[in-house]
């Protein structure tokens, strides 16, 4: 059968021995007759696989949903893990929410190598096209799915893309093969299905090989973002810092088109989810540009972007530190808060604190600089910690995300910046260990 030869091909031409196939079972048509030909595959050459359903909780039928998939994967010898997510829907849509909380339930099941199938098809492929040329997408959105895809330690593979509906339909007809159908398919309040049952029936029945159209238009726009990413790369090498950060004098000196590319590339680089035209145009002119005493700042989904030392960063959004406080004892482990590792004050002959000054008063680690003074041993005088930050050149929205040690009301010292003169000695240390 076509279908068998078009899911066999995929699989031979990404699969490398000793990995395994995972198959993404929602129960629906693609996954369905994806978890009949994965089994012929797997036995046929002795390969390893596993199903994985999501169970989102937003159909009253979810449950059954689950129930059918463990039926058919029992029959079938296939080992199945549920996966029941709760879904974020703050400032983003039940489509997008469900499909992130999907994605990270399957990421559980991944291990170095492995394939993750998915079971988009060729109708799917043509909803997509048209859902960016509706956006007013460029080649990358044009290029809709890929066949293949980096995923974690993974890869996704769509190995029914070239097929359509119908051709998979009728090869789960001809195995009378049963599967789910989810109600919300049908709700035209969401764009894909407005375009499924509105659209692309007068599309194919205007133009038969549609389908076949669209995948060459798509791959033909991937090709291109391929060959601007090669040809760009070496620029974006020289630009982008290995902290991340991405030098302004360097884009400066490009054209436009060449900037807009060369950020589009940092960003993406970076995991953030790719911003607007207008988003792009206020990152240079409003962030990039502004005035130098300014500290300018653009929010994005994932994050912010700033600026420091003529630099453009991504920066998380974090939670404030400004109360949060820690004992410190000697030789015990300080676990610092929001993932930024832990402390340990530790004897150690080739230290550079004193024990015996450390003694004077209880010791505390915190975040808020404010009001606080320091005396590095390397400078002749002291200064409020918020100056002191600006010389060590520490960017603005990493300075209350530095560990401060006080020992009483007096700076022991700044993360590994500094030790105030006050307490050098030779018989202890402070360790930040920052994971």
């Amino acid at each position: 059968m076509k279908l068998k030869s078009t899911f066999y091909a995929a699989i031979d031409q990404y699969y490398q021995p000793n990995t395994r196939i995972v198959l993404g079972l929602s129960g629906g048509l693609d996954s369905r007759v994806m978890l009949e030909l994965l089994v012929q595959y797997a036995q046929q050459h002795n390969v390893e696989c596993l199903a994985v359903h999501v169970h989102h909780g937003l159909s009253d039928n979810a449950d059954q949903w689950a129930k059918q998939c463990q039926v058919w994967c029992q029959s079938l010898n296939v080992p199945l893990f549920i996966e029941r997510v709760s879904l974020d829907v703050e400032g983003r849509s039940v489509e997008e929410s469900a499909r992130e909380a999907r994605y990270n339930a399957l990421s559980k099941h991944l291990k170095c190598g492995d394939l993750l199938l998915t079971g988009q098809h060729a109708d799917d492929q043509l909803e997509t096209f048209l859902l960016a040329l509706k956006r007013g997408s460029g080649p990358k959105g044009l290029a809709s799915m890929a066949v293949i895809m980096p995923f974690e330690k993974a890869q996704i593979v769509r190995p029914l893309l070239s097929a359509t509906r119908q051709e998979i339909e009728e090869f789960a007809q001809s195995l009378e093969l049963e599967w789910v159908e989810d109600e919300s398919n049908q709700d035209q309040r969401f764009e894909r299905n407005f375009i499924r049952h509105n659209l692309t029936p007068s599309m194919r029945e205007r133009w038969p090989h549609i389908h076949q159209s669209v995948l060459r238009s798509a791959e033909l726009c991937a090709e291109q973002e391929q060959l601007l990413d090669e040809l760009m790369a070496e620029k974006l090498s020289v630009a982008m810092h290995s902290d991340g950060s991405l030098d302004i004098a360097t884009l400066a000196a490009i054209s436009e088109l060449a900037r807009t590319r060369l950020l589009r590339m940092w960003l993406e680089a970076l995991g953030l989810r790719m911003p607007s035209r207008v988003q792009l145009d206020k990152l240079w002119q409003e962030v990039a540009l502004a005035q130098q005493d300014a500290n300018p700042q653009l929010m994005l989904v994932d994050g912010q972007i700033r600026r420091f030392a003529h630099k453009l960063y991504v920066v998380q959004a974090w939670q404030s530190l400004e109360h949060w406080q820690c004992a410190l004892q000697f030789e015990q482990v300080c676990q610092l808060p929001d993932e930024l590792g832990q402390l340990a004050l530790v004897s150690s002959p080739n230290g550079k604190l004193s024990q015996q000054a450390l003694a004077q008063a209880p010791l505390q680690v915190l975040f808020n600089p404010e009001g606080l003074s320091a005396h590095p041993a390397e400078r002749g005088h002291s200064r409020k910690l918020k100056k002191l930050f600006q010389e060590y050149g520490i960017p603005s929205w990493l300075r209350r995300r530095t560990p401060i040690v006080i020992c009483g009301e007096r700076v022991v010292a700044v993360g590994d910046l500094f030790i105030d003169r006050h307490f050098i000695g030779q018989d202890c240390e402070i360790i930040w260990d920052k994971l």
